[in-house]
């Protein structure tokens, strides 16, 4: 007789169904675990013997055979310990079938039979939702990732004593009704970061404004301490919340990273990445023996930050090319092809010339011009071609750092954001980085003395065909944030001045 259950493994930032199929038959007593599982999988049989013999319940006396299908998908992790556990213990009829029909489990078992928590745990239930499972049973750490999805029963033991004595009948979980969606605020909240704390920077401060309500990348040039980083650590703090959609997403993608720390729930906050110029191709787009999210997918629907982007290796600069473009990540393997989503707001920093201090007033740059072209060719033309803002940033004086009065405060810029972000998606269903062809030109609305000026430029700046279209996006949002329907001259000439300097268009 065979016993089989449910249970999920994960590949990539998706969950995908696992069927645990028990034998024990006469035999030697051996316990054998096949269906491609890794080392963690393999070592399960000997947590769950020394798990069930603290229960007072024997193995040796019979062969027993565990399959995990599909044995063509590699399972990965500990996570298949607690409903191979329950699939001994029913084919021992220690549990009733029944009592695991439409059930599916996962949770990594102790020695002294806890059930630890496990990575990924949204992924799953909401993959089991999907699929019509009724029941989920998962660790008690994860409870709170398991109750942000409705419409499936969660049962979260914290024993494998508890869940025994569930299932028979003996002694119930204390199931408690749903819990509400707490919210997890972001390292920026935490930290009580401001843009009130930023002194001078007037234009990069209008360029982040401009980045947050259309999602534009950003390059901020300047020397060193001219504020690109603080300036970038701020940007979360002006974008609107994530909707309950794009939160789960979030959140699954960030448990499945195993980087969920203490949260209480949903992630619903955009989140922030700087990953270190040292950062390997696998941790930048995701990958590995174990296919994982990178940094890219870590930062979907919030802020990618690269600080020295001339120190970043070009091969990893030029792998941000496709995600840039298509909101998306493809890694490919011998085995399987895995999709992750990478829609993130790209800034990027970097210093003037090799030195930092061009265009500093202490004229301590002595950098010539072959050398900051140099410098500049690190970073290809394809991705100085999906920049949208440009800034070029010089430091604040002494005396106005010290005499500058409070500048305008997070909350406000945030409330011009969220109503030009709304002003977009009401009339084009995106947001305007994502506007394209026909629906860009329509929303835009140019008159004849906007569109002379858009082909002087193009001729003037040598604009391609994707450098256009995105300048146009750039004026659509500024006319949003101006609070004007059409596309106006002003809009255009703002969305003109933050093209790349001259040094890039030589460089490259």
């Amino acid at each position: 007789m065979v016993s089989k259950l449910s249970s999920a493994s994960l590949v990539g930032v998706e969950a995908f169904l696992v069927d645990v199929e028990v034998e024990r038959s006469e035999g030697l007593p051996v316990f054998s675990v096949i269906g491609l599982g890794d080392t963690a999988v393999q070592e399960a049989r000997y947590r769950i013997q020394v798990a069930l013999r603290a229960l007072g319940i024997s193995m040796s006396k019979r062969r027993t055979t565990i399959n995990l299908g599909p044995a063509s998908l590699r399972k990965d992790g500990a996570s298949l310990d607690l409903p191979m556990a329950l699939g001994v213990l029913t084919e021992a009829e220690h549990i009733p079938k029944e009592s695991l029909v439409d059930t599916l489990a996962v949770g990594e078992l102790s020695l002294t039979g806890e059930i630890r928590a496990v990575r990924g745990v949204l992924a799953i239930v909401e993959k089991a939702k999907r699929l019509g499972f009724s029941t989920v049973i998962i660790p008690q750490e994860n409870a709170h990732e398991g109750h942000c999805i409705q419409g499936v029963k969660i049962l979260a033991p914290r024993t494998l004593c508890e869940l025994i004595k569930h299932l028979k009948g003996e002694k119930f979980l204390n199931n408690r009704d749903r819990q509400q969606k707490h919210e997890f605020n972001a390292e920026t909240k935490k930290q009580n970061i401001d843009f009130s704390e930023v002194h001078g920077q007037h234009q990069a401060r209008r360029a982040l404004e401009v980045a947050a309500a259309g999602r534009h990348n950003v390059l901020l040039i300047g020397s060193p301490g001219a504020g690109k980083t603080m300036l970038a650590q701020r940007l979360p703090t002006i974008l609107p919340q994530l909707t309950p959609e794009q939160s789960v997403e979030v959140t699954k993608i960030w448990s499945i990273s195993n980087m969920m720390n203490c949260p209480k729930g949903l992630i619903n906050t955009p989140p922030f990445r700087a990953p270190h110029h040292t950062v390997s191709t696998a941790g930048m787009i995701g990958g590995g023996s174990h296919i994982r999210p990178g940094e890219i997918t870590l930062a979907h629907n919030g802020v990618l930050f690269i600080d020295e982007i001339t120190e970043l290796p070009k091969h990893i600069l030029n792998s941000l090319r496709q995600p840039l473009e298509d909101g998306l990540v493809t890694i490919s393997r011998a085995r399987h092809v895995v999709e992750m989503p990478a829609r993130f707001l790209f800034v990027a920093a970097a210093n003037p010339c090799p030195c930092g201090w061009y265009g500093d007033p202490s004229n301590r740059c002595h950098c010539n011009y072959s050398e900051m072209t140099k410098y500049f060719r690190k970073i290809s033309g394809p991705i100085l071609d999906r920049i949208d803002l440009c800034v070029h940033m010089t430091n604040t004086s002494a005396k106005e750092l010290l005499n500058a009065e409070l500048a305008e405060a997070s909350s406000v810029i945030h409330k011009r954001v969220t109503k030009a972000q709304k002003r977009a998606l009401n009339r084009s269903q995106v947001l305007n980085s994502s506007c394209k062809g026909r629906k860009l030109r329509n929303s835009c609305s140019l008159s004849h003395e906007v569109e002379q000026l858009l082909s002087q430029a193009a001729g003037r700046y040598g604009l391609t065909g994707r450098s256009l279209e995105r300048t146009l996006r750039v004026s659509r949002t500024i006319a949003d944030l101006n609070d004007h329907q059409a596309v106006l001259q002003q809009d255009l000439l703002e969305a003109l001045s933050y093209r790349l300097p001259s040094v890039f268009e030589r460089s490259t």
